[in-house]
C-alpha cells in the first residue's frame, strides 16, 4: 500500500512530495539500525501535531557511491560522542534541523582502520551546538525539497544516540555497512514507485492530449503495422509497468521479512532510468511544446532523473544486481 500511495503523490507533483513532513530517510535509518528503545524514543515526536522532519546524512565530497569511503569520523570522550567532517546533499537537512525539532542521522567511522566494518549511525538533534548548514543546493528538479551540506566540529552528541552496536567486534566484517545497506534496502523500492508516478504523469498528459486530438492508439494489431509514434508510446507503457512491477515485488518482500536487497537494486534500477526516457521522450513528443514551460513535461522531466541518482545510482544498483546473480564479490566486480 505504501508504494501506491507514494506512486501516487508524486504523480502530482514530486518536489512537494518530498517536502512533506515525516521521518523520511532518517527514519529509515532508525528503524534498519535502532534497538527497539531508540525507536520509541527518536520516532515518537512523528505521531504529534507539530511538522517535523528526520534526514539522514551519508554522502561526502569524496564519498559519493563508495560510501566505505567515509571520513567523518565519531570518537568516544567520556559520555559522549564527537563528530567530526561533511556531509553533503542531504535531502530536508534544513527543514529537520532549521525549521523543527528533528534528527540527522550521520553515518561516521568510529575506526578508521576497520574500513566498512567501522562505519556507524548516529542521530544529531536539532540544534546541536558544532553542527552548521553551510549550503543549500540550487537544483535542477525537485526545487520544494531543500538539499544541503552540513559541517560538523567538534559537535558533541550523547554516547547513547549511536544506533545499535559501537562495538567493532570483527574488522573482517561489515555490521556497520550492512545497517546502511538494510537503510537503502527499505527506501530504494519507494524510491522507485517516486519515478513511477512522475513517468505515469507525463505518459498520461501525451495520452490524454493525442485522445483531446482525435488521434487512436491501436492496441493488439501487428507491430510491423504500428507507427512510429504507437511504438513510442506501448514502449513506456511496458517500461513502465515493468517497474512497476519489480518494485511490488521487492517491497512485499520487505513487507514479509525477506531478504530483497537484489530485488530493490532491480526495481530502482529499472524505474530511475525508464522514467528518465520516458519524460525525456514525452517533451520530444510534444516537440517545441514539450520543451517550453507552457506545459508540465519539462518539469516532469526535470524532476523524473534525480531517481536515477540519488539512493545509490544506476551504474551502483546494475553492479549490486550483477554480484547478486552471479555470485560475486565487491573485489570481484567493481
Amino acid at each position: 500500500a505504501g508504494a501506491v500511495t507514494i506512486e501516487e503523490i508524486f504523480w502530482g507533483d514530486a518536489g512537494i512530495a518530498l517536502s512533506f513532513p515525516g521521518p523520511g530517510l532518517g527514519g529509515a535509518a532508525v528503524q534498519a539500525s535502532g534497538t527497539p528503545e531508540q525507536k520509541e524514543k527518536f520516532l515518537a515526536r512523528f505521531s504529534g501535531d507539530k511538522p517535523v522532519w528526520g534526514a539522514m546524512a551519508i554522502t561526502e565530497p569524496e564519498a559519493g557511491s563508495d560510501t566505505a569511503n567515509i571520513k567523518t569520523t565519531a570518537v568516544l570522550d567520556g559520555d559522549e560522542w564527537v563528530l567530526n567532517g561533511e556531509k553533503i546533499f542531504v535531502t530536508s537537512g534544513k527543514s529537520a534541523l532549521e525549521d523543527s525539532e528533528g534528527f540527522v542521522v550521520v553515518w561516521a567511522t568510529v575506526d578508521r582502520s576497520a574500513g566498512r566494518a567501522g562505519i556507524k549511525p548516529f542521530i544529531v538533534e536539532h540544534g546541536t551546538p558544532g553542527m552548521q548548514i553551510t549550503k543549500i543546493e540550487d537544483k535542477m528538479g525537485i526545487r520544494c525539497s531543500d538539499t544541503v551540506s552540513i559541517s560538523f566540529m567538534d559537535c558533541r552528541i550523547p554516547k547513547e544516540n549511536i544506533l545499535g552496536s559501537p562495538e567493532v567486534v570483527d574488522k573482517t566484517k561489515t555490521e556497520g555497512f550492512k545497517k546502511v545497506m538494510a537503510t537503502f534496502d527499505a527506501t530504494r523500492p519507494l524510491v522507485a514507485a517516486m519515478a513511477i508516478g512522475v513517468g505515469r504523469a507525463a505518459l498520461d498528459f501525451i495520452k490524454e492530449t493525442l485522445k483531446e486530438e482525435g488521434v487512436e492508439l491501436r492496441y493488439g494489431i501487428n507491430p510491423h503495422r504500428m507507427t512510429s509514434l504507437e511504438r513510442d508510446i506501448m514502449q513506456m507503457e511496458a517500461d513502465l509497468k515493468a517497474a512497476r512491477l519489480l518494485t511490488w515485488r521487492a517491497v512485499w518482500m520487505l513487507d514479509n521479512g525477506l531478504r530483497n536487497d537484489l530485488q530493490a537494486s532491480m526495481a530502482k534500477a529499472k524505474a530511475g532510468l525508464a522514467v528518465t526516457r520516458i519524460t525525456q521522450k514525452a517533451v520530444e513528443l510534444m516537440g517545441p511544446l514539450g520543451y517550453s514551460r507552457e506545459y508540465l513535461l519539462e518539469k516532469w522531466m526535470r524532476d523524473s532523473k534525480i531517481n536515477d541518482i540519488f539512493e545509490g545510482t544506476g551504474q551502483i544498483q546494475l553492479l549490486v544486481t550483477a554480484r547478486r546473480i552471479l555470485g560475486f564479490t565487491r573485489e570481484q566486480l567493481k
